[in-house]
């Protein structure tokens, strides 16, 4: 009985190795697929057109290129940077990269900014339309009547025509008639005066 277990013993590890090694499966070794093409590799260097703000404060970013008829949507800060994409047909704003607003685009005014690097050309974009307001402001009547001066309407005076211009008529006087003419009277005079002195001037003597 001890010759029979000493028999079986090599055998029974045998079998057992044997059993280990039918459930080891083998190692297969995969090849991972490589890219065809070239990958594009990120540097610190921004590519293309860009603007830096040479504003000492921060300017604003607007949706289309006038302060007047589009919203601010952001700022940009002094000496930051954003990928340029065109200009307005007249020049004064360039429509830059915004990522978080409505298409990523905003428009900032270029006298505020610089463009590089330098001699890089921008293509002219036409301007997005404009905003049109939710509501449309109306005028209470009743408010306005309040501030408006009150006329009382009056009849325009009727012109009556003059009557016909009476032109007064003037009777010149009848010359009276002399007997003796005016001229004979002071001859005479003369001539008596004169006698009247001849006779003094001889009686003196």
């Amino acid at each position: 009985m001890h010759f029979r277990l000493r028999w079986l013993s090599p055998f029974l590890i045998l079998l057992i190795f044997f059993l280990i090694l039918l459930n080891v499966q083998p190692v297969h070794k995969v090849a991972a697929q490589q890219p065809t093409g070239s990958v594009p590799t990120v540097t610190g260097t921004a590519s293309g057109a860009f603007i830096t703000v040479t504003y000492p404060e921060q300017i604003n970013v607007r949706s289309g290129p006038s302060s007047y008829w589009y919203p601010a949507i952001g700022v940009l800060l002094p000496q930051q940077q954003s990928p340029a994409l065109g200009r307005s047909p007249g020049g004064d704003w360039i429509q830059i990269n915004y990522p978080g607003v409505p298409g990523n685009v905003g428009w900032v005014y270029a006298p505020l900014v610089s463009l590089g690097p330098p001699g890089v050309t921008l293509r002219i974009i036409e301007p997005p339309p404009t905003p049109t307001p939710v509501t449309t402001p109306t005028i209470d009547p009743t408010l306005a009547a309040a501030f408006l001066p009150q006329y009382t309407p009056t009849r325009a005076p009727t012109f009556t025509a003059p009557g016909p211009l009476a032109v007064p008529t003037y009777e010149t006087a009848p010359a009276a008639r002399t007997v003796v003419p005016m001229g004979l009277i002071i001859t005479l005079l003369t001539l008596i005066g004169g006698f009247g002195a001849l006779i003094s001037f001889l009686r003196g003597r």
